[in-house]
């Protein structure tokens, strides 16, 4: 039976294509034929407006999802795109941080979430959480609730900086709720070729964390920052530009990684 891969998608840090990279890495998975659910945590719910989810139809959300009774057939929202779903967030998560306080096991609402029943007989392939931008307790619960960790990281001086604080998270969290947990990879995100600086934090960001730096880069592309005032994703909204070839790239070099697909050149 397949398993359901969980990758957070976070970053402390605001601005650096964090959500572009959730709804742009799901669709990339679900064109692939992988059965994909996004669950966008973040309160401004910029994943959901991405996928074309007007707030009107965002009857129940992530706030739900975490802390009522509401069976998830009735809060998971199937898309436009075939085998792509969402649970979409609004502005009623931005209490989520002071209500979790109070609740036990407060780190594992949204672990707990995922494992019931109904979630469980989707059989999703992936599962992604667009993390909110900050070290909060929704991304705690990501965190405790995925396999890996992705991390966007703009290619802009200061880029390392910061970094260190999302990876000693980790390790805690490694330690004490989720052994399991890893690093999927950093994602090099507004990448521009002809920028010295740019070159300069790729060479900075391969030499001090390795393989951690996936191939993949994604390029500074005005049809990335065209797409999501269109409700779509790049890859829908302009299937062949620099930015939806570098998510299909992404989704093709994670598939490869977790074994779903021969890397290229392989005997089969």
């Amino acid at each position: 039976m397949p398993t359901t891969r969980t990758i957070a998608i976070a970053n402390q840090k605001g601005g650096v294509g964090k959500t572009t990279s959730a709804i742009n890495l799901a669709a990339a998975l679900a064109e692939r034929g992988e059965k994909t659910l996004l669950v966008d945590l973040d309160p401004q719910g910029n994943a959901s407006t991405g996928l074309g989810l007007e707030v009107s139809a965002r009857k129940y959300t992530t706030y739900d999802f975490l802390f009522s009774d509401i069976n998830p057939s009735e809060i998971v929202i199937k898309t436009q795109h075939e085998n792509l779903s969402v649970i979409p967030a609004t502005t009623d998560l931005s209490s989520a941080d002071i209500e979790l306080m109070s609740r036990a096991r407060r780190s594992f609402l949204l672990h707990d979430a995922l494992r019931h029943p109904e979630v469980k007989d989707e059989k999703y392939d992936y599962i992604l959480v667009d993390c909110p931008p900050s070290l909060n307790l929704l991304t705690i619960n990501a965190m405790v609730a995925a396999q890996s960790v992705l991390v966007p990281l703009q290619a802009e001086f200061f880029a390392l900086e910061g970094l260190s604080q999302l990876m000693l998270t980790v390790r805690e969290l490694r330690e004490t709720a989720n052994a399991g947990l890893r690093i999927e990879g950093i994602l090099l995100t507004m990448f521009d070729r002809r920028n010295n600086l740019a070159q300069q934090v790729e060479a900075d960001a391969r030499a001090n964390l390795g393989d951690l730096v996936l191939r993949t880069m994604i390029p500074r592309n005005v049809r990335l920052s065209e797409a999501p005032s269109f409700a779509l994703p790049v890859l829908s909204y302009d299937s062949t530009s620099k930015g939806a070839i570098a998510y299909r790239d992404l989704a093709t070099e994670l598939l490869v990684k977790h074994k779903k697909l021969q890397p290229e050149g392989a005997v089969q």
